[in-house]
């Protein structure tokens, strides 16, 4: 049974952070390969329409792994300060909840995307020349939607109870299947982008059944059981206070994405398969700062709610100078492969020449963009429902999309590219105004105790 009470409360602080957040990052990593290996793989069959179809409805796909993580990043982060306050039976009420609360809900979902498919095509702007393939995409992908909530969630509640490790193995189970199975079943069966979609479906399967075993070997002091299923006792409105608004910002990412997609297919699919490639070129960048982050989240949480304030800000301060020492290093990175990491996708003069111009517009907030995702890590690590609602809507919704319309009116197509630049940059002054607010906030609550 898993116990990681010493790792939580007396290991040296970087020692914590490491063994928290480099499994998370690893599998981040992991999921960067995944999602490169994808559009590789689409774009070695030579055709820019497959690749801007697969750009077009990754949004789509990604509200399955967002509605994943209100049940994965809410579960853990309720976990984590239940099991701080030793609550270990609370802690086994919400992990079950979240078991069958993401299988339930994927269930729905996955009928949802079948019945609105046609509405959904014309919503995220798929034109006569890509409708087909993302029709066929999405309609795998949607098959395969329990499974994505399922394995999203689970790779995030194991982290709550501090097995860092286990969540990275069964992430990279999933992913890895996936990987093998892209080329065989995009070039070699000549599938397409069904062979994509089918390959990341049976990938997110392949995770979810090591999560499963997982539970049914009794290595977790969690639960997956029937009996343990709990609603009440305030168990999913403490869930939902943190997973919605982590949920929201998966989701709102994926509009924003739409949004964009929108306004770049008015200057034709090509600026929207470069976009694509260098989005997701740029996710090396991205994601390993949300790895790190994220990794950390359950100390912040434990220690939130174990009272232990100094703990807690030695973990918030040693992980932002390492957000921000491995955000200049990456940026640094990709700005000098830039060139080389577009053409590894796909060998067209056209989508190369608009990649590379949008990977370096997206590596200017790339250096401090790790303030960002801890800052959102740690408010929802502390359980704190508003302040995370507010960060996430105001990123993602309030300031991205007005950006990308105000900017693509003023400079065209090169202000579109520097929409997302322009609001990381705000949302992180933000996120720093209200962690400190916060920080505060605790410190005059714990003076007040003092004097009482």
């Amino acid at each position: 049974m898993n116990d990681n009470r010493q790792l939580f409360e007396e290991a040296p602080v970087s020692k914590a952070v490491a063994v928290m957040a480099v499994p998370t990052m690893i599998s981040m990593l992991v999921v960067v390969i995944y999602n490169m290996a994808d559009t590789f793989f689409i774009g070695q069959t030579g055709d820019p329409m497959k690749v801007a179809a697969v750009s077009l409805a990754t949004p789509v796909f990604m509200v399955f792994m967002a509605l994943g993580n209100l049940f994965g990043i809410g579960g853990s982060s309720a976990i984590s300060r239940a099991l701080g306050e030793r609550k270990t039976e609370r802690a086994k009420n919400i992990s079950s909840f979240c078991c069958y609360g993401s299988l339930g809900l994927g269930i729905i979902m996955a009928l949802s995307f079948l019945v609105g498919m046609n509405g959904i095509l014309r919503l995220i702007g798929a034109s006569e020349n890509t409708i087909g393939y993302a029709r066929d995409y999405l309609t795998y992908i949607a098959f395969g939607g329990p499974f994505i909530m399922f394995g999203t969630a689970f790779g995030n509640i194991l982290r709550g109870e501090g097995a860092a490790k286990e969540s990275m193995i069964g992430n990279m189970i999933g992913t890895i299947t996936n990987i093998v199975l892209d080329p065989v079943m995009i070039l070699m069966l000549d599938w397409g982008v069904v062979g994509a979609a089918v390959a990341t479906v049976i990938g997110n399967m392949a995770a979810s059944a090591f999560y499963l075993l997982y539970f049914l070997r009794k290595k977790s002091s969690l639960s997956i059981r029937l009996r343990d299923f709990r609603v009440g006792e305030r168990i999913a409105a403490n869930v939902m206070s943190i997973g919605i608004p982590a949920s929201l910002n998966n989701i709102l990412m994926s509009c924003a994405n739409i949004v964009l997609n929108q306004v770049l297919i008015s200057y034709g699919d090509t600026p929207v398969a470069a976009m694509g490639v260098a989005m997701k070129s740029n996710m090396l960048v991205v994601l390993l700062q949300i790895g790190l982050c994220a990794g950390i989240q359950p100390l912040i949480g434990y220690n939130y709610g174990a009272k232990n304030k100094k703990r807690l800000m030695q973990v918030f301060r040693f992980t932002g100078l390492c957000a921000v020492i491995l955000g200049t290093v990456l940026t640094i990175v990709m700005v000098l492969a830039r060139q080389v990491v577009i053409q590894a996708f796909i060998d067209d003069a056209q989508v190369i020449e608009y990649g590379i111009q949008m990977v370096i517009a997206l590596q200017l907030s790339g250096p401090v963009l790790g303030i960002l995702f801890l800052c959102i890590n740690t408010i929802q690590g502390m359980g704190k429902a508003i302040p995370s609602l507010v960060l996430t809507i105001c990123r993602q919704g309030l300031i991205f999309i007005p950006a990308i319309y105000l900017l693509n009116s003023m400079f065209g197509l090169e202000g579109a590219i520097h929409a997302q630049p322009v609001a990381d940059f705000i949302s992180i002054a933000l996120s720093l105004a209200i962690c400190l607010g916060i920080f505060k906030q605790m410190d005059k609550a714990a003076g007040e105790a003092a004097r009482d």
